[in-house]
């Protein structure tokens, strides 16, 4: 018997590739660095500052993966192509896992959802989810700012009263907020709370997978996309943030063991003034002992002007971080007032030459195994001993742009 050779014609070759591609972008997509635990670690996962024995373990709503198994208590959100605050809100109250699902497009916010003491959640994004604020800053506002000059005004004095009665004590944010109230003729303001997550009191909750867009960043003192407030026992894992108004991610008031994790900070150049992404402790007089926080192979892009973070009162560690945030404005790391600093396996790129600064911090241990690119910067000196009750590795840091370049950011569960 012959047998015949079986021959494609180019037209049946491509088909059958383009289903090879589709059949490996999910494989592709869910493909994370060797280095990525997957699971929850550091400060997120203790009870204490010092005390090794003293675990947590964070669950969530007893599931951080996907598809989630083993929990019934599930709901999946797509979006309606309108104002999809009250429909999260209800969920993340009513549901111990929420999955939002970015397949049908964008949630859209009119303004930033509050939560407040809820314990044992977990918010999975899939398929791009993308969170983003309906608001945002138009030419014409940025316009109306350069022509009254507000990049030169002062930050840390010569307010004044506006025509809504509310005193600032700034020039550039009086001017800018009284400016935005002429254009739009918005005596309350309300355009301020354009952020994403705004969460409060809340326990062992995980956020994972979810690309979050704010309306660009403005000296106004509005929202940032995400705030943690007086929270405990919080994993942040593999999101990106962009474009916050007042910050990207910030974290404060008493809240404690903090993970945040394989996660991106960036601004566009719809971002105006005032790219401060991330702080640390919301004044000087936050309470000792508490903020402790880990920040591990996160990446600091284009346009992090400052507060990568800056941070008050914490223990803080900063594990395998990449900057590559080229010609910010001033110090990537900057510990204040009470804080101890722990930096290691960090990689500053070419072009990020203000790379750390201490104001009346407690201690800070900069490891000689931070990456500098920059030959005229100066290898920070350490002072004082910094220590965290966890078991960790450190990635060589010159792999770490290569890592995080790849596999940082909402890069699980399908594009």
């Amino acid at each position: 018997m012959t047998i015949l050779p079986f021959h494609f014609t180019s037209e049946t070759l491509m088909h059958r590739l383009r289903i090879l591609i589709m059949s490996l972008l999910p494989l592709c997509a869910t493909a994370q660095s060797a280095y990525d635990l997957g699971k929850p670690f550091g400060f997120a996962t203790r009870s204490s500052r010092t005390d090794n024995a003293a675990v947590y373990e964070i669950t969530g709503g007893g599931a951080y993966t996907y598809p989630v198994t083993g929990v019934s208590d599930v709901v999946t959100l797509t979006s309606n192509g309108g104002d999809m605050k009250a429909s999260i809100e209800e969920a993340v109250r009513n549901h111990l896992v929420v999955i939002l699902d970015g397949a049908k497009g964008d949630f859209l916010l009119s303004s930033k959802i509050e939560l407040e003491g809820l314990a044992d959640k977990t918010i999975i994004g899939v398929n791009g989810a993308h969170l983003v604020t309906q608001w945002h800053i138009t030419k014409e506002m940025t316009d109306a700012l350069n022509a009254a000059g507000v990049p030169g005004m002062s930050t840390s004095g010569g307010g004044g009263t506006m025509t809504n009665g509310k005193k600032i004590r700034e020039q550039a944010e009086f001017n800018t907020r009284q400016i935005l109230i002429n254009l739009t003729g918005d005596q309350k303001e309300s355009y301020r709370k354009a952020g994403a997550l705004a969460m409060s009191s809340c326990r062992n909750c995980i956020i994972r997978n979810i690309r979050f867009s704010g309306p660009g960043s403005i000296d106004i003192g509005g929202s940032d996309l995400l705030t943690l407030s007086h929270c405990t026992n919080i994993w942040v894992d593999h999101c990106d943030f962009t474009d916050g108004m007042d910050g990207n991610f910030d974290i404060g008031q008493a809240s404690d063991f903090i993970t945040v994790s394989w996660c991106t900070f960036r601004y566009t150049a719809r971002s105006y003034m005032h790219q401060n992404t991330n702080l640390v402790g919301s004044n000087d007089r936050e309470p000792q002992g508490r903020l402790n926080i880990t920040f591990a192979n996160n990446i600091w892009g284009e346009n992090c002007r400052a507060r990568m973070p800056m941070g008050r009162d914490g223990k803080i560690h900063m594990l395998n971080n990449y900057y590559d945030c080229k010609g910010n404005a001033t110090a990537c790391i900057n510990p204040r007032i009470h804080s101890e600093f722990l930096i290691e396996g960090n990689y500053f790129g070419q072009g990020v030459k203000k790379v750390f600064s201490q104001n009346s911090a407690e201690a800070w241990v900069w490891s000689a195994d931070n990456v500098i690119s920059e030959p005229s910067v100066k290898t920070p000196e350490s002072s004082g001993t910094v220590t965290v009750p966890y078991d960790y590795t450190v990635i060589d840091a010159r792999l770490v742009p290569g890592e995080l370049t790849k596999h940082a950011g909402a890069t699980l569960f399908g594009k």
